[in-house]
């Protein structure tokens, strides 16, 4: 496969789930401020800085309020990251590799770019907010259903594959970053009704609530914290991400598991085994922000190899005799 068709769906794919992760932050602000006391401050700000684009928001914006961040983080064409532009960009990938996704993906991205455009043009509204944000998902849900149904599984299916749940883990750790930031307690508030209701929400976001609640029975931070960084079977756990992101790269390379045969395989492989073989304990250490910090740099990293090993222009040799070959 070509480095620029590979590239194309697996920006695809990290775009698509890129977007339903934003919403994902919008919506558990939204749901976690519902049930603050009478009288706290809505805090938006972290939510930006916990998405990595503080700087530009800050030039572009300067003070953090509600409509400013839901604005920013849904609607700003010049943000990179915004779900309009995650939308946007999602397109243009599918239309450049046109011919190797299917037609249902492909009527897909343009029914999906077109919702959030129309939605954008009309103005998001506390009104409307809510229902965009879970069309929003909806229609990430529906364009992995239809990538899955119609897409041979080889070597795109995987590259597919590969970019949405490296997108998918990094952006689980900035759902636990949300609650770390926004709406740490105070000793006291530990363990009341208050810091349940957030831990619920929370768990909602990643649409964790009923699989949680099917394994452990009761909320516990330690547990919503592990369940959603090492559970390896829960399709938006940290660990459940790396594992599959790690069966695509292998069969992408050819290799064998245990083995790595370029540097994005090692660095996958060296993140994945900490979980594997790791606990809350082990690898949160009681700092979890320290934890989620550490992470989101060593998954960037496992993305800057996978660039250089599949995606970055190679120099062509060239092959014409010269006079000492001839």
């Amino acid at each position: 496969m070509l480095s620029r068709v590979a590239s194309s769906i697996y920006w695809l794919n990290r775009y698509i789930e890129r977007a339903e992760n934003y919403a994902r932050f919008i919506e558990v602000n939204l749901n976690l401020t519902l049930d603050l006391p009478r009288g706290t401050v809505e805090q938006w700000e972290p939510l930006v800085a916990t998405t990595g684009d503080h700087d530009m928001f800050t030039q572009r914006y300067g003070k953090a309020t509600k409509d400013t961040v839901i604005q920013f983080l849904s609607a700003d064409a010049d943000n990179s990251n915004s779900i309009l532009s995650c939308l946007m960009a999602a397109r243009e990938n599918a239309r450049s590799v046109r011919e190797i996704i299917s037609t249902d993906m492909w009527e897909q991205v343009n029914r999906f770019q077109l919702m959030v455009r129309d939605a954008v043009s009309v103005g998001l509204s506390s009104r409307n907010l809510h229902t965009f944000l879970a069309d929003v998902k909806s229609a990430s849900h529906l364009f992995l259903g239809i990538t899955d149904a119609t897409m041979s599984h080889g070597e795109g299916w995987h590259f597919a594959r590969l970019g949405r749940l490296l997108e998918r883990a990094d952006k689980t750790s900035r759902i636990l970053d949300v609650k770390y930031f926004m709406l740490l307690p105070t000793v006291a508030e530990v363990g009341t009704p208050f810091d349940i209701i957030q831990w619920s929400a929370l768990l909602k976001s990643a649409s964790a609530l009923e699989m949680y609640y099917k394994r452990f029975g009761r909320i516990s931070p330690d547990d919503v914290t592990a369940f959603l960084i090492f559970d390896s079977t829960f399709p938006r756990a940290i660990r459940y991400c790396l594992i599959k992101s790690e069966d695509s790269l292998h069969a992408i390379s050819g290799s064998e598991h245990g083995s790595y045969e370029n540097l994005a395989e090692k660095r996958l492989g060296r993140l994945r085994a900490e979980l594997d073989f790791g606990d809350l304990d082990e690898c949160v250490g009681g700092d979890l922000h320290e934890f989620l910090d550490r992470f989101q740099a060593q998954l960037n990293q496992v993305g800057d190899a996978i660039f250089e090993t599949f995606f970055a222009p190679r120099p062509i040799h060239s092959t014409i005799p010269t006079a000492e070959t001839q």
